[in-house]
């Protein structure tokens, strides 16, 4: 991935990766902080590696919706999974590509000598989100104690007056919108939708596909490797499995709600989107040297990656279409060389906007500048364990599951090398390529 002063090259290894099970918000972590959530998913990095925590030497993190009281939750998460406290550790936030930008800079850590152990990876929980009180209530405060104090009784009921009732009484909702536009995502995937001419059908029949796909992987086992046991306190028992994933999901069901985002002529509902989830994950990364000093067996090697960024309005969900080609150029692979694919499920609509585009020759020649189509994916190659729309969507965890379930699946498969992608808020694209070590 990169090269030493001596000219020898560095290979970042992926040792082992784990997530705490993901849980619609208002469950089973109700009442748990974020970095409490993260804490688990690193307590169970760490046992099922049996790595000494003398031996990290960063740890990385990503969170979105932070709260104010752990603004670096990595370094509360760290320090509350037992790592040592002389240990660094800050937190990333790239919307819900964060986990992603996380393991990649740890890797840009190993890659350059600042470190050879790093644990990177995410959590989020929306059963607590921050909400404001408003911003005029806000302001009264602030003057009332801060930065405009009236001396004088008469001064402070001056400010009183300006008040209204609803002010003190009416909180402002948690921003979900993106600022530079105004649009909420779910708008931006019905403008996506209507724009590439992807039907209410199309987005069910995903939306089906993956919480089976899901619901039976959950079933057989297949992501018990991946997956920690969580003991919520006060709790008798351990929380072991997903809750998201819904085996009863049929496109005949789905299909009677109604558009979520445009009512009378939408076709993103709540069953062919992403829901709000609590979770965490966390990935072990390594130096080839360092794991082999350590007697550890890497699953896979960091072949390379790409960030991109797109026009906001019309291409924010189209973020793997733009970087998946620009990583396949510089692992200096093709498209066909790829076997495994996990690319984060916002909506059904932007995964099937972005199998359109991946596999259109005038996308590539008009937006890429490419002479044919990128390639067109094998769908059983593609999230074949169920993605986000079915087994949940912790926006700063979702990619240490995805690189996760990658990498186990490059063994389990036998496939040389698999990718990672994603889109985020600001529309940012991001790819991550994977090489099987085995």
């Amino acid at each position: 991935m990169a090269k030493k002063a001596g000219g020898n090259s560095v290979r970042v290894a992926v040792i082992e990766g784990c997530r705490t099970p993901f849980l619609r918000s208002g469950t089973g972590y109700y009442d748990l902080m974020g970095w409490e959530i993260g804490r688990y998913a690193v307590k169970g990095l760490m046992v099922k590696t049996g790595l000494s925590p003398q031996e990290v030497d960063h740890v990385l993190m990503g969170c979105v919706a932070n709260d104010i009281a752990t603004t670096n939750v990595a370094r509360e998460i760290s320090l509350g999974a037992g790592l040592p406290n002389d240990i660094p550790a800050h937190t990333c936030t790239v919307a819900c590509i964060s986990a992603n930008m996380a393991v990649t800079n740890g890797a840009n850590l190993i890659a350059t000598g600042n470190a050879d152990v790093v644990v990177a990876g995410g959590v989020e929980t929306f059963s607590d989100p921050a909400i404001k009180v408003s911003k005029r209530y806000r302001r009264f405060i602030l003057d009332m104690t801060m930065y405009n104090r009236p001396k004088t009784f008469a001064g402070k009921l001056n400010l009183l007056k300006k008040m209204s009732p609803l002010d003190f009484v009416m909180p402002e909702r948690p921003a979900i919108s993106e600022y530079s536009t105004g649009l909420i995502m779910g708008q931006t995937a019905e403008r996506l939708a209507k724009r590439l001419g992807i039907t209410r059908l199309e987005q069910d029949e995903y939306a089906q596909m993956s919480h089976h796909r899901a619901a039976r992987a959950l079933e057989e086992g297949r992501l018990a490797k991946e997956i920690v046991p969580v003991v919520v306190p006060g709790k008798d028992r351990a929380v072991t499995l997903d809750n998201g994933p819904r085996k009863e999901t049929t496109v005949e069901k789905i299909g009677k709600l109604k558009g979520a985002f445009d009512r009378k002529y939408g076709t993103v509902t709540a069953a062919n989107s992403s829901f709000l989830t609590d979770g965490g994950s966390a990935v072990l990364l390594m130096s080839e040297e360092k794991a082999r000093s350590l007697g550890l067996k890497p699953k896979a090697f960091i072949r390379s990656f790409a960030y991109t960024a797109q026009d906001l309005f019309d291409e924010l969900l189209l973020g793997p279409c733009f970087s998946i080609p620009r990583a396949l150029e510089k692992a200096g692979l093709k498209f066909s060389d790829i076997g495994v694919f996990e690319i984060h499920e916002a909506f059904s609509a932007q995964m099937i906007g972005n199998l359109k585009c991946l596999s259109s020759k005038t996308f590539a020649q008009e937006r890429l500048g490419l002479s044919q189509a990128v390639g067109e994916i094998d769908m059983d190659k593609l999230n074949r364990y169920g993605g986000s729309l079915s087994l949940g969507h912790p926006f700063g965890a979702t990619g240490g599951r995805l690189i996760t379930t990658c990498c186990n699946r490059l063994i389990d498969e036998g496939q040389q090398f698999g990718i990672v992608a994603g889109c985020a808020a600001g529309a940012v694209g991001n790819t991550i390529i994977f090489e099987n070590a085995n």
